[in-house]
């Protein structure tokens, strides 16, 4: 691969902690120039936080070293003049400025879409929230928790006795961070037909909905209320985990074959023409009931001799992992998902950071470069704007 597809574009970051550094990641992983703005003194917020206190106090903590792999960092005061003049310089030649301050700040300071639209009219600016820029909640503080509790997420999340649960990890972030990095490649994409930017507005409440899928669409649609229903798939049975002789098994047999080929190969094919499993609708009504004779059947073999044996046959199964188990999956290591890393504090140490699952050409994006300390590129900045400023003038003589 000699390009990758976003390479080029000049994403300028005014982003903390995670769903809009983890949207600059992806930016960056599919190629992208992002520079990182920081506040003096302090920088991204997520410089500080993680499990070592060490590098927490180095201002490179766990969090931050995650997800700002391949950026620069630059640090400007935006209430300083000169830093302003140079902060509006690198925005005539961006493609792109990202934002997740609470609704209306950057209006107040000084930056309103028509200021940005004077400065650079082929800008797509992108502002991540927690609800949104208009609204009675739009000025609501919100953080991956709330969102989590507002969505309905968490009371579909556990069991009956157990839910309202959190889910393990900052979906809502998440989500937030790959619905911006989709509509900025879409607006980028636009702008190639029109000429011009976009001012786009995401809602994490509102991305996290729609990712949650038929949990909302059976409410809206068929009236059917959502039930937190553990590690069962409420669509389908036998679907959910089982146990084995040495742990959990997540089996998926959704469909009539796979059920047959279930039944079979554990040992029970008189559950296929039992009347209360013979058809995808009454193995649901019937559930409690399946899975015990399943679990009493899978008990006699291992996750991982279940995992080979079904999978070969067709019926999706795979152990539960824990996390440290899952990242020395040898799928990653052949698709090349984690890349090795220095620390930027120039210390022997290396870590491993994440990709994008996404191959071009049958290649993988890994990062390019260690994060950034904070400032570390202060001293590039005037060839950065000078750079960048050349570049956009010749974009916008040529049109392109």
């Amino acid at each position: 691969m000699t390009e990758r597809p976003l390479s080029g574009i000049r994403v300028l970051d005014l982003t903390n902690v995670l769903a809009g550094p983890y949207c600059s990641y992806h930016l960056m992983l599919l190629g992208a120039e992002v520079v990182k703005i920081e506040q003096p003194g302090r920088g991204d917020l997520a410089r500080a936080l993680g499990p070592d206190p060490e590098l927490n106090r180095a201002g490179i903590g766990a969090s931050f070293l995650a997800q700002n792999a391949g950026k620069k960092s630059l640090v400007l005061d935006l209430k300083d003049p000169d830093d302003r003049t140079d902060f509006e310089e690198l925005v005539r030649g961006a493609d792109v400025l990202l934002d997740n301050f609470r609704a209306g700040v950057l209006t107040r300071m000084g930056y309103g879409a028509e200021v940005l639209d004077e400065l650079n009219p082929r800008l797509v600016s992108c502002a991540i929230t927690g609800f949104g820029q208009s609204g009675p909640m739009s000025s609501a503080p919100a953080y991956d928790q709330i969102i989590q509790g507002l969505s309905g997420m968490m009371s579909i999340t556990g069991t009956t006795d157990t839910a309202p649960l959190r889910v393990g990890f900052p979906v809502c972030d998440s989500l937030g961070g790959l619905g911006a990095a989709l509509a900025i490649s879409a607006a980028l994409l636009g702008r190639e037909r029109t000429g011009r930017g976009a001012r786009l507005d995401v809602s994490m409440l509102e991305v996290s909905l729609s990712a949650m899928g038929w949990a909302v669409s059976n409410h809206l649609i068929s009236g059917v209320d959502p039930e937190p229903m553990g590690d069962q798939n409420a669509t389908a049975a036998p679907s959910g985990t089982f146990e084995t002789a040495d742990g959990g098994l997540n089996i998926a047999a959704n469909r009539q074959e796979q059920f047959v080929t279930l039944c079979r190969l554990t040992g029970l094919p008189q559950l296929v023409d039992d009347p209360r499993f013979a058809e995808r609708e009454s193995r649901k009504l019937h559930r409690a009931e399946l899975n015990a004779e399943l679990n009493a059947a899978l008990g006699h073999r291992t996750a991982l001799e279940w995992e080979e044996t079904l999978s070969a046959a067709g019926v999706p199964a795979a152990r539960v992992l824990t996390v440290p188990e899952a990242v020395q999956l040898e799928q990653l290591q052949h698709r090349g998902f984690f890349t090795h890393l220095p620390y930027p504090d120039g210390s022997p140490r290396t870590f491993r950071a994440s990709g994008n699952g996404v191959l071009v050409d049958g290649e993988p994006l890994p990062a390019t470069s260690a994060p950034p300390l904070l400032g570390q590129h202060d001293a590039e900045r005037a060839g950065i704007i000078t750079r960048w400023r050349a570049r956009s003038r010749t974009a916008g003589a040529t049109g392109s």
